[in-house]
């Protein structure tokens, strides 16, 4: 099995029953969801689906304090990659285990962020190379703690 996984552009998704069905599964035996490049009214969709998806389960805001975010690098301060276009900073939620946030953190949310867009385009200076290497640590952290929680 494959424990992480990443899902892009969410503000577009729709998926089959069995498509849903296979992510639950997939969740629930030990797999790890990343959710990425979204901002604004996509938000409506996304909820959507992933009420669908996990109907008994909710989003929890998270913040820098979250074990995820200190499980290979120490990341204090979640704003840093704003994007500016977007005039707003981004928000991280998380759907855990049995809708438990002392259990295991399954899907982590970045919302009005598009991190991927770091790691696509850190060899072509469209932004920063500082940010990229937060983006990377954001990166490296989710990928450490799919991996041992």
């Amino acid at each position: 099995m494959y424990p992480w996984a990443y899902l892009c552009e969410p503000g577009f998704w729709t998926a089959t029953d069995e498509e849903r069905e296979n992510l639950r599964n997939y969740l629930f035996k030990g797999g790890f969801l990343v959710v990425d490049d979204f901002f604004g009214d996509h938000w409506y969709n996304f909820e959507r689906q992933m009420q669908r998806l996990l109907p008994d389960n909710r989003m929890v805001e998270l913040d820098e304090s979250h074990p995820i975010f200190h499980s290979f690098y120490e990341i204090e301060d979640l704003s840093l990659l704003a994007r500016g276009y977007r005039g707003r900073p981004p928000t991280y939620y998380g759907v855990f285990e049995d809708d438990d946030p002392t259990k295991r953190l399954m899907v982590i949310v970045n919302f009005d962020a598009d991190i991927g867009d770091y790691w696509e385009w850190s060899d072509m200076a469209y932004t920063p190379i500082d940010l990229s290497n937060e983006a990377y640590k954001l990166g490296i952290n989710y990928i450490i703690y799919s991996m041992t929680h």
